[in-house]
């Protein structure tokens, strides 16, 4: 697959080939399905926790006498069903993250790279890198390229003035190469890569 590489001026600088092993392949919902789970599960906290019998702070003396009361058999106040007592089967503090296999994990970035070839969502940048760093001036120039929702992919290092410039428009992500990730190809609409994070990826991903 052939694309043009565009300016941020908007101009022509060239064209490139997309490799069919990395960008051409079909796509498959099940395994990106699986690797969006994994992500969202990896970064939940799982800090909820609640104060169970063993860890609540009240007293374990017998509230009443065993016998000859005409209630109920009961112990520790601490019990379920007493107010201020521990909470019966409560969340506790645990990782939500499970595994999935590497090549599983790399073919699904293939597929979602495929799933915005197919739609012809990808736009090749030759360079995201700005003079000076106004916010207003990028999002006119992302207006005119018609970037309203897009993930961009740079190079290993990103240009400080474009990500201060970029960071507060809203719908727009940007990440270094080793940062690109399924979740946030398919959360916005358009894929943007610069030159230099096509030739990282294609020489990671099509081997």
């Amino acid at each position: 697959m052939k694309l043009a590489i565009t300016t941020l001026a908007g101009k022509e600088a060239g064209s490139v080939e997309l490799a069919e092993a990395v960008f051409g392949l079909e796509p498959r919902v099940d395994i990106l399905h699986r690797m969006v789970r994994y992500q969202l599960a990896k970064r939940q906290a799982g800090t909820h926790q609640a104060q169970e019998r063993s860890t609540i702070n009240r007293t374990t003396k017998k509230i009443y006498k065993q016998k000859g009361t005409g209630n109920a058999r009961h112990g520790s106040a601490k019990a379920p069903q007493f107010r201020g007592g521990g909470k019966a089967f409560g969340p506790i503090a645990r990782s939500h993250a499970h595994d999935l296999p590497k090549k599983v994990r790399l073919l699904a970035l293939k597929l979602a790279l495929s799933a915005k070839a197919k739609d012809s969502q990808i736009i090749v940048l030759d360079k995201a890198e700005i003079d000076t760093p106004k916010t207003k001036a990028l999002r006119d120039t992302f207006g005119k390229l018609g970037l309203s929702s897009a993930l961009i992919i740079g190079g290993a290092e990103l240009q400080d003035n474009f990500v201060l410039a970029s960071r507060s428009i809203p719908n727009i992500d940007v990440l270094p190469v080793q940062g690109i990730n399924v979740y946030d190809i398919l959360r916005r609409e358009k894929l943007v890569l610069t030159t230099a994070a096509l030739d990282a990826l294609s020489a990671r991903l099509a081997g």
